[in-house]
């Protein structure tokens, strides 16, 4: 057991950042031991965002997290590293961060075996995540590997000053070459695992797409997203009765070859978070990806 007492100087102080700065442990470590009562103030639990007092006392007993989420040596394609990011090419079928259950196998558990510098802002499961991608989307991902770099991109992705293009195979023709869909997202009132285009409780949703090529019975398109709403691309060509091929929510159509969507992240375009410098990746689909395309192409 430990014990604290606060000094003048760290009056009004948050409970939770003064500990962060006092014991060299991040706010979520911190606010896990808060929540589960290992650390008290004048005896009692009080919330992480207690505004301290001159003369309170601080106790800390024995303090642990229990997690599951542990590092595992999964194969990572790394398109670029430094002190501050991580970017890296997904592969379809991998879950970007452990969740319901599941605590093997994702994104964060290969970051975790890779590297021990990964933003806690999010927390353990959510470890270095600024932004996801769907589990059978493949494609860019950016990492953040300290906290500072982490709320930076998540102001950039708010600010829509970072840009992102994907690319996608839908069903059917689509006959005008460029689009704009603009149309609410919002959670499924009969399906909570699924989203909807709705006017009720709904967020802002903004999609682009060029199309790229037009097939017999598809279209290769390009799309760039104004907004970031779960399963926006997935939601929206559906929405317009073009379904991503291959999409096992939205698609209703059957899965060819067992692969998941098509549905590719291709490019990612950023200000680096230390430097400022612009950054741009780019990168091709998985093999699968390109077989599918081809069946579509000869048919």
């Amino acid at each position: 057991m430990k014990e604290l007492i606060v000094g003048e100087e760290n009056s009004l102080k948050r409970l939770d950042i003064y500990l962060t700065e006092v014991l060299g442990e991040s706010r979520n470590f911190i606010l896990k031991n808060i929540k589960s009562g290992k650390i008290l103030v004048n005896g009692s639990i009080v919330k992480g965002g207690y505004a301290l007092k001159e003369g309170d006392k601080i106790t800390i007993n024995d303090l642990s997290v229990d997690t599951d989420v542990k590092a595992e040596n999964i194969p990572l394609d790394i398109l670029y590293e430094d002190d501050d990011i991580i970017v890296v090419n997904k592969k379809c079928g991998m879950v970007v961060h452990p969740g319901s259950g599941n605590y093997s196998g994702t994104l964060v558990n290969a970051l975790m075996a890779h590297t021990e510098d990964l933003s806690d802002e999010e927390g353990t499961e959510r470890c270095g995540i600024v932004h996801r991608i769907d589990k059978d989307t493949s494609g860019i991902l950016l990492i953040a590997k300290t906290n500072e770099a982490h709320r930076i991109l998540s102001l950039g992705f708010k600010n829509k000053t970072i840009k992102r293009k994907y690319i996608a195979l839908v069903y059917g023709v689509i006959e005008n070459n460029k689009g704009k869909i603009n149309a609410p997202i919002a959670r499924s009132k009969t399906d909570r695992k699924k989203m909807c285009v709705s006017d009720v409780n709904a967020k802002n949703a903004v999609t682009n797409f060029t199309v790229l090529e037009r097939y017999k019975k598809a279209t290769l398109i390009e799309l760039v997203l104004e907004t970031g709403r779960t399963h926006q691309i997935r939601v929206h060509m559906e929405y317009i009765g073009h379904p991503i091929v291959n999409d096992p929510v939205y698609g209703r159509r059957k899965i060819i070859n067992d692969y998941g969507q098509m549905l590719h992240a291709e490019y990612l375009g950023f200000n680096h978070p230390r430097t400022g410098e612009w950054m741009e990746f780019q990168v091709k689909p998985e093999k699968e990806f390109y077989e599918i395309l081809d069946m579509f192409k000869n048919s």
